[in-house]
């Protein structure tokens, strides 16, 4: 299990907020920084700690995107090579963010359309970019006892259950996966222990959980269910964000076997 670092921004700042409640209105916030983006990819940075994401959780066109998009790119150009970028990303606007200094771009609702995999859409962005820069973000939200993927900032869910089968099909576009659990993202409840699961015994590209870890023994039944080959997430929770668990410290467990 390695720990990926995040820096979540809305309206030009870093936050942590309630991942469901992500609107046009707004979100209900767990925490907003004083530091800009590039405060926190600098200390990732000093502590070699590289794989994180950067979400830009603001839509494209709004007034607030491009502050949003400005702390983004300080972020990278902080870290270069150290952090993933994800929030609208296209074709068109990829290679921007690869020359910023992003590692990978992570995509979500652009490959999917109506509800379903677009699979020109896929090939087209793993085309442009190549398999080694894309992350697939395939976060889910539960709905009659399966868990779908959901796009359009976690608000509508597509038709497609996130299963083995799903993540054993997408692999040959992607070099990793990144998969919050959105209906526990930022509520310090403890994990989706299913989504853990069914992880766990996925076995091929690397995969990120986030959401509800508050605690080292949800780290430790993370690591349980995960097989120890499931990569974590922690905001609200750890101290960076106000939260209780120590960022070195969770380090340093995340490295335990």
């Amino acid at each position: 299990m390695e720990f990926r670092p995040c820096i979540d921004i809305h309206d030009g700042k870093v936050k942590q907020i309630v991942g469901g409640s992500l609107g046009a209105a707004g979100a209900m916030e767990n925490f907003v920084a004083t530091q800009d983006a590039a405060f926190y990819a600098e200390f990732y940075r000093r502590h070699e700690v590289n794989g994180g994401h950067v979400i830009l959780l603001n839509k494209e066109g709004t007034k607030e995107y491009e502050a949003t998009k400005a702390q983004a790119i300080l972020a990278l150009k902080q870290f270069p090579d150290g952090l993933q970028v994800g929030g609208g990303i296209t074709p068109e606007n990829a290679l921007d963010y690869l020359r910023a200094g992003a590692s990978k771009v992570i995509v979500t609702s652009y490959v999917f359309h109506d509800g379903q995999l677009d699979y020109e859409n896929m090939k087209k962005i793993t085309n442009k970019v190549g398999k080694e820069h894309l992350v697939l973000d395939l976060s889910c939200r539960s709905k009659l006892n399966d868990y779908y993927i959901v796009t359009n900032r976690w608000q509508n869910y597509t038709g497609v259950v996130l299963n083995e089968d799903l993540l054993e099909d997408l692999e040959k576009y992607a070099a990793e996966y990144l998969i919050h659990a959105v209906d526990v993202e930022g509520k310090a409840s403890g994990i989706e222990e299913k989504v853990a699961y069914m992880l766990g015994n996925y076995n091929g590209i690397p995969v990120t959980y986030a959401g509800g870890v508050h605690s080292y023994s949800d780290l430790q039944l993370l690591k349980q269910l995960g097989k120890n080959r499931v990569n974590v997430t922690i905001g609200s929770a750890l101290d960076l964000f106000g939260g209780t668990m120590k960022f070195e410290e969770v380090l340093d467990y995340c490295l335990q076997s």
